[in-house]
């Protein structure tokens, strides 16, 4: 078969290959039109053929490469359109393909009821720094550096020398709300707090905290306690309630605050240790030497103060017995608070 012939042959297949969809488009664009298309391979047959001949085997590779581009911008065009239509044909109208919905984090949930129920009783919300100095941290709430109180926290420290670290508790903000506001202060104290602490079942290095505070003129502790019983009632319904001492640097007197266990009503289970109770918060009335140290006058105002963990609260709400669950991201965990 001659060059010409070849070249006839061609032209049939430029003019007669069915070109129904874009991947058989682009098949054409690579065998007619690519870097390694047939016409080079046939251009290749010109240096054969004698030479009054040549001028016509070129004419003829022009044709041909020229007619193949046109064939090729032709079908392009049709493909375009003919997209372009079935596009405007959709029902715009028919609803989309639905998403899956995600869900609050069960701690999230219980943070924002925490805030919405001390929130209908006059308290605000404030913020303060994760990484705070000694003094905000530790010193203006009657612990200076050798205080044995100090051995109840393992802290995590950026610095020592000035001692910088990640606070241990949002108490942190309630010395510099005091700092900065007169009273009367009624504030809450949503955050995350840190502590160097091997991670289990029940501890963890990172967690969330919700402290309150309230300073006034002649608070009492029985402001302490309906405040408290009104958030028990709020949060969990109907449960006992029992206050026990306790110790806490920065308030005097102190205690803890106590509800009958949810998970086996009293009866004595291993979450309550077979004692019925669980405690859920620490509290009790500002130590005037906090007060003296935010430059509040002991003598005219008293206060109360409380801090909850939300990991707590939120185990003994949803019957959750492991802390991992809240920071390991299982979808099947998870899931579970949807709709709520």
């Amino acid at each position: 078969m001659t060059p010409f012939e070849k070249a006839a042959l061609l032209r049939e297949q430029i003019n007669t290959d069915v070109i129904e969809s874009a991947a058989a488009l682009e098949q054409f664009r690579i065998k007619f039109l690519g870097t390694k298309n047939v016409l080079k391979d046939l251009f290749l047959l010109m240096k054969g053929l004698p030479n009054d001949d040549k001028k016509a085997f070129g004419q003829t590779m022009n044709e041909l490469k020229a007619q193949a581009e046109q064939r090729f911008e032709d079908c392009k065009e049709e493909h375009s359109v003919a997209a372009q239509s079935t596009q405007s044909h959709k029902d715009l109208s028919l609803p989309g393909v639905p998403l899956p919905l995600g869900s609050r984090h069960p701690l999230m949930l219980v943070r924002n009821q925490i805030i919405e129920i001390f929130g209908r009783l006059g308290f605000s919300i404030a913020d303060g720094p994760e990484i705070e100095d000694d003094w905000h941290n530790f010193g203006a709430l009657n612990m200076p550096e050798d205080h044995t109180a100090r051995d109840m926290q393992d802290t995590f420290y950026l610095s020592t020398e000035p001692a910088i670290l990640l606070r241990t508790h949002t108490s942190s903000v309630q010395i510099r709300t005091m700092e900065t506001d007169k009273p009367p202060i009624r504030s809450i104290f949503p955050g995350r707090v840190y502590r160097n602490e091997t991670i289990s079942a029940r501890a963890h290095c990172f967690f969330h905290q919700v402290e309150g505070l309230y300073i006034d003129e002649e608070v009492s502790f029985a402001d302490l306690k309906h405040t408290l019983y009104f958030f028990v009632k709020e949060m969990f319904g109907d449960v006992e309630v029992r206050f026990r001492p306790s110790y806490f640097p920065f308030t005097e007197p102190s205690a803890e605050m106590d509800i009958s266990c949810l998970l086996c009503k009293g009866a004595g289970c291993a979450v309550c240790k077979h004692t019925g109770w669980v405690e859920i918060l620490g509290c009790g009335m500002v130590d005037p030497e906090v007060l003296v140290n935010c430059k509040i006058d002991p003598e005219k105002h008293t206060g109360f103060a409380f801090g909850m963990g939300v990991e707590r609260i939120t185990m003994l709400k949803y019957r959750i017995n492991d802390l991992r669950l809240f920071s390991e991201n299982d979808l099947r965990f998870l899931k579970q608070f949807s709709g709520l």
